[in-house]
């Protein structure tokens, strides 16, 4: 891990192109189960493999069915890759490629929610690919999101390592579009013991980390249940969620690429990824985290 600290976090152009191509109006807002669907998971996978991530079978799919209320048979598809690390305990990072679709005509395209999840975690892969972390770092980009956290749950009830060998999990979702250079990042009320590692990632020039949104008395603003993370906390497996607050183009045909924050983006994802360094050179110097 010696060489980290000497590369850059990130690209930003390769960053805003992956935003851009899976936010495209082709992709049909990328809801589960259709052609705009399976045309995000080839360019994710395509992604996987430039990178070079290892794949836990020979196509980096993950199947399941989808709960539907008419009860139509609906498959949803995760996309799992991995970097070996020295020791079998790993981080998941996870951000969802799934958005909702078509409505009344209109694509809704989720450049933020969340192809700039996906855009960061692509960078967090790229960035680790020529090293061995001290854990195994797995890649999930869940399907399904959108429509009740199934990608998450199915990938915990059939995991390719050992639950308990899952120390932490960190998730993206929406992380391209903030005014005021916020990226919160939501979990520490319930584990305490990384509020030290966040405070140690050091504020960038168009965006900086705040920690909140997940106390309990929050209400809807307590994001413990809002993303993909909740399904790992309600497995005991620590989580750390990486998000913006709610803006106007949130569920709406208007979240645009155009919109994207293309100062403020790059640095949010670089936060992250500077997060996702420190989590793996610290997690075994602190007995109380897992």
């Amino acid at each position: 891990m010696a060489g980290l600290a000497q590369q850059p976090l990130l690209q930003s152009g390769q960053l805003l192109k992956d935003v851009r191509i899976l936010s495209a109006d082709s992709l049909g807002g990328r809801s589960s189960g259709t052609e705009g669907s399976q045309m995000a998971q080839e360019y994710i996978i395509k992604r996987f493999r430039e990178i070079g991530l290892k794949s836990y079978n020979d196509n980096y799919k993950q199947h399941f069915k989808i709960a539907t209320r008419n009860s139509s048979d609906l498959e949803g598809t995760n996309l799992v890759g991995y970097i070996p690390g020295k020791s079998g305990k790993a981080i998941v990072i996870t951000a969802h490629y799934d958005h909702v679709g078509i409505r009344k005509g209109e694509v809704y395209n989720g450049a933020d929610d969340n192809a700039s999840g996906v855009a960061a975690l692509l960078a967090a892969a790229t960035y680790f690919k020529n090293t061995t972390p001290n854990h195994t770092l797995i890649f999930l980009a869940p399907d399904a999101e959108e429509k009740g956290l199934q990608g998450a749950n199915a990938f915990l009830n059939n995991p390719p390592v050992p639950l308990q060998d899952i120390l932490l999990n960190v998730n993206m979702d929406m992380l391209g579009i903030n005014a005021k250079g916020e990226l919160y990042a939501s979990g520490t009320y319930h584990n305490p013991s990384f509020k030290p590692l966040l405070e140690k990632v050091k504020p960038r020039k168009h965006a900086n980390l705040v920690l909140g949104h997940d106390k309990p008395e929050q209400g809807h603003n307590d994001w413990t249940n809002q993303s993909d993370h909740y399904q790992f906390h309600k497995r005991q497996i620590p989580f750390i969620y990486f998000g913006v607050e709610d803006h106007a183009h949130y569920h709406k045909p208007t979240d645009e690429f155009k919109q994207i924050n293309q100062q403020f983006f790059p640095d949010a994802a670089a936060l992250v990824i500077e997060f996702i360094v420190l989590a793996d050179q610290n997690l075994d110097k602190h007995p109380d985290i897992k």
